[in-house]
């Protein structure tokens, strides 16, 4: 990782939970918000290795990171994951609901309530419990933020298996224009980040070849997207210098593919 520069002052010092920061955008994050002089709660669950690869390679680069394991299903845990948060820097200015997956690729007409119940609680309720127990700690703080991450699964009914997966990420879109209404009046902006295609392991997991390529052909600028694509419309979404104004919006990252 290159040496940390402070670009966008208003974001140095400010403790900031990242949801889902092992690996992929997540991951891309937590290096981006240490290179500005954040403080990162890195969250992750299975990932060990990677998590710690991580929060080594940010140390050294003279970043500041608490590790933060817990596991997304769990509301409790999430709860929890914000007060280790807490608890390590003093205080919060912003999460990032970033932990998410699709579980399995499921067909309609193949759906149970085990793998409904399994993809609203990664993807819908872990976004609740985190911000729920975040609220009164950004309160105390006089205002920060909270970024959802959704998906261009919630805007296009998703396909080949990923449909309630694209629901339950439609699902945390109104949720942030619902949020962003209630807690504006205390100075916390809440808005929303919406990938296209990312090479991510999400992709090597749940996408085959073939679904990547079929992907490619409707992106008009030609390519996947990188986890480091996003890195920049998070940072604008917290900073108040730069988005003060901008409020219960979902912003598209897609390279073109949809253009709602």
């Amino acid at each position: 990782m290159a040496e940390i520069q402070l670009v966008i002052p208003d974001l140095a010092g400010k403790a900031v939970l990242i949801t889902g920061a092992s690996t992929g955008i997540g991951a891309a994050l937590a290096v981006a918000f240490a290179a500005q002089g954040a403080l990162v709660g890195l969250h992750y669950n299975s990932s060990v290795d990677a998590a710690t690869r991580l929060a080594d390679e940010i140390t050294e680069a003279g970043g500041r990171v608490a590790l933060i394991r817990a596991d997304a299903n769990s509301s409790a845990a999430m709860r929890q994951a914000v007060e280790e948060t807490v608890a390590a820097f003093g205080r919060l200015d912003g999460l990032i609901n970033n932990a998410g997956g699709m579980v399995a690729r499921l067909l309609y007409a193949e759906m149970t309530d085990v793998h409904y119940d399994a993809v609203m609680d990664l993807n819908a309720r872990s976004v609740l419990a985190a911000s729920t127990a975040a609220i009164p700690h950004l309160k105390a703080a006089g205002g920060g933020f909270i970024i959802n991450t959704t998906s261009i699964a919630a805007r296009n009914g998703a396909s080949n298996g990923a449909g309630i997966y694209g629901s339950s990420k439609a699902f945390v879109a109104n949720v942030t224009r619902g949020m962003a209404k209630e807690l504006i009046p205390f100075g916390i902006r809440v808005n929303a980040v919406s990938p296209g295609v990312i090479t991510t392991p999400f992709h090597e997991r749940y996408s085959t070849p073939a679904q990547m390529d079929a992907a490619l052909a409707a992106i008009p600028q030609g390519r996947h997207g990188r986890p480091e694509d996003c890195v920049g419309t998070y940072l604008f979404l917290a900073s108040n210098a730069l988005s003060s104004y901008i409020i219960g919006q979902e912003i598209e990252v897609n390279g073109g593919q949809l253009m709602p």
